[in-house]
């Protein structure tokens, strides 16, 4: 199979090029452009490295994912998070295969709870309701790749980190080192997700695909939107409490904060709102791959543990 995989600067991307890579699936033809082979803000860079690659499958975890940075870039966003999915759908359509794309939390508003107040887990059935640009160039891929008619897997993550590139994770344990306090939101929930986690869940979905006596079935069975995410959730407060703790018992950090404080959102101002709860229901993907999700803080043992 020869897949066409963007983004590898990013943290999903340079994940999912290393498990793509590995010896056990060396009969993979993976093609994963630098940005001056494919530049997703040049559609004839784009059209070029399709025809010359003629890929089997496309894999598009490319994004634009400076949220506040958005706010007064919105071109730039809109044409790498919903102008470059348009063309990598409309291809798909044309050259009859599969695309699979990685969508985000921040499609909704974060406003979800039940009739006393509480949280509750988003689900690919809510009607997204984006409050930030970054949201709503995101939710306008989402848009085009379903209006393309495509077969296509649409992945919704969360709150991202690696050992790689900038991110939650790092942050802390940077700021860990230079700081005696730190202060952080614990009015915004959500489901931390381990790029690495991401990407080894989203290749045993393509081997399902692999393994099928009959392709084209199994695109029309399993085509739509799933949420990728593990299980729990938690605050960045509590996010940065788990961290801190598996740092330093695995001997990441030396010493950590005599300090945290938890503070709400109002301050900490940022250019672009943020939801309050972005958490992410996995129940269908769980479901309809028969995949075991960890919870969330597994999975970031295991990060800080490599």
């Amino acid at each position: 199979m020869k897949i066409l995989l963007t983004g590898t600067s990013g943290q999903l991307g340079r994940a999912l090029q290393a498990q793509l890579s590995s010896e056990k699936r060396q009969h993979l033809n993976l093609f994963a452009p630098s940005r001056g082979q494919m530049d997703l803000t040049n559609p004839q860079s784009m059209q070029r490295a399709l025809d010359d690659f003629q890929p089997d499958l496309i894999i598009n975890p490319a994004a634009y994912t400076a949220v506040d940075l958005a706010e007064s870039d919105s071109q730039t966003a809109f044409s790498v998070n919903a102008a470059a999915p348009a063309l990598l759908a409309k291809e798909a359509k044309s050259r009859n295969i599969g695309l699979v794309h990685f969508s985000t939390d921040y499609v909704f508003d974060g406003s979800k709870r039940d009739t006393q107040g509480a949280l509750v887990a988003y689900t690919e059935t809510d009607a997204p309701c984006p409050i930030n640009i970054y949201g709503q160039s995101k939710l306008e891929g989402e848009i085009t790749i379903r209006e393309s008619g495509c077969e296509h897997l649409i992945f919704r993550t969360s709150w991202v980190y690696s050992l790689f590139g900038k991110n939650f994770l790092l942050t802390i344990l940077r700021l860990a080192q230079e700081r005696d306090q730190l202060s952080i939101v614990n009015d915004q929930f959500g489901v931390p997700n381990s790029a690495a986690w991401l990407a080894e869940s989203c290749i045993k979905i393509l081997e399902q695909l692999g393994s099928s006596q009959n392709q084209e079935a199994w695109w029309k069975k399993n085509s739509g939107t799933y949420n990728l995410a593990l299980s729990g959730y938690t605050s960045w407060f509590g996010f940065t409490q788990e961290i801190l703790q598996l740092a330093r018992s695995s001997g990441r950090l030396q010493k950590i904060p005599s300090s945290l404080v938890g503070i709400p959102a109002s301050k900490y101002p940022t250019p672009a709102k943020r939801p309050s709860n972005s958490i992410l229901c996995n129940t269908k993907l769980a479901k309809h791959f028969s995949l075991q999700i960890p919870s969330w803080q597994s999975a970031l043992s295991i990060c800080l543990s490599n």
